[in-house]
């Protein structure tokens, strides 16, 4: 494949999912990431890969849990309302400690909502994907660079914690089409995959088992305590976030994906008009990047969590400042994107009460 290539977003994260050694995808079609499952389904016998369109999104992720629980690098991709329908099977795949990649273009909701771009499933992603004590590893892509080199990273993630990584992009970043270099991505030392399920002649006439069922509630929790164990070391080792004009800031707004490239602009704007502002964009939203706003709540003023949503990362962010400073919030939801200028005029607004 040539260095660069101008490709749709969906279109990025499955031949990155495919050069990432990714020959499994199961998935049912949902606007706005149907262009996923199509690509799979014209790329994976060229690659000696499987596409399958599963006949539900319970069914997929179903089908999920079982490849990668050989050690196959597999993943489903789906929008909102289809995500919710793999709660259940996202929840056992990481009781049984499986890594692997779902993907989620969000659509507006509640509800079958609309097909237009939304941030709506924050909650769902960081707090809700499934039930009991569980984390995924999430990332934001804000190109369709990221929406690439992203998907290879929540790979590699995926394997060296042994858990399920998402990644949460939008229907505008889905749809864009912008060039992907390839060759720009970065591979990671992994571990020994030695609890994989394929057979006891592996594994010296033993054979491994998948479980995320312990009826000892000693054994669950000792079980649970050692995920959140990997968990506290993706949170010390794996933050990711970008600065943008933070050093002078007296506002910085805290946005992510297609929103923190509206945020960037409107900064650059006011910035002509004398208003400090500056970006805080989260790449992993899990872990969340929570340090570093403690640190700039320290020479701020204020933050203004800016999304396509009614106000959900918000909340972190007002965890992570800690009451130091005030925390703003500006949104369009329905699956409409704020414009610069909207955004630009918000701040503006803010900064005359400071």
């Amino acid at each position: 494949m040539a260095k660069k290539v101008l490709m749709k977003g969906n279109e990025a994260i499955a031949e990155a999912a495919i050069a990432s050694g990714c020959l499994h995808f199961f998935g049912y079609p949902i606007t706005p990431q149907t262009e996923i499952s199509e690509y799979m389904a014209k790329r994976m016998p060229k690659v000696g890969g499987l596409c399958l369109q599963a006949e539900s999104e319970v069914a997929a992720i179903n089908m999920l849990m079982g490849a990668v629980s050989t050690g196959a690098r597999a993943m489903t991709s789906s929008s909102s309302p289809g995500i919710a329908l793999k709660s259940e099977g996202i929840s056992y795949i990481a009781g049984c400690d499986l890594p692997c990649l779902i993907v989620n273009v969000q659509r507006g909701g509640p509800g079958l909502g609309g097909i237009q771009p939304s941030q709506s499933d924050y909650y769902q992603a960081t707090r809700g994907v499934g039930h009991g004590d569980l984390r995924l590893i999430v990332v934001a892509p804000s190109s369709v660079q990221e929406m690439a080199s992203l998907t290879a990273e929540a790979f590699d993630l995926a394997d060296q914690y042994r858990m399920p990584a998402m990644l949460l992009a939008d229907g505008a970043l889905g749809q864009m089409m912008e060039p992907v270099d390839f060759s720009a991505f970065e591979k990671r030392d992994l571990p020994e995959k030695t609890w994989v399920t394929n057979g006891t002649k592996n594994h010296g006439g033993k054979k491994n088992i998948v479980n995320s069922l312990y009826i000892d509630p000693n054994v669950l929790e000792n079980s649970v305590r050692e995920r959140y164990e990997r968990y506290a070391l993706l949170e010390e080792n794996e933050v990711k976030y970008e600065e943008f004009m933070t050093e002078d800031a007296d506002i910085v707004i805290v946005a992510y994906g297609i929103t923190a490239r509206i945020a960037k602009s409107a900064i650059t704007e006011l910035r002509k008009n004398g208003i400090k502002a500056g970006l805080l964009r989260p790449i992993t939203l899990w872990p969340f990047p929570k340090k570093v706003l403690g640190e700039l709540a320290d020479k701020t003023k204020a933050f203004v969590s800016v999304e396509m949503s009614m106000g959900q990362m918000v909340d972190d962010v007002r965890l992570a400042v800690n009451g130091k400073k005030p925390v703003y919030f500006y949104g369009r939801t329905g699956g409409i994107i704020p414009s610069v200028e909207e955004v630009a005029a918000e701040i503006k607004k803010i900064s005359e009460t400071l």
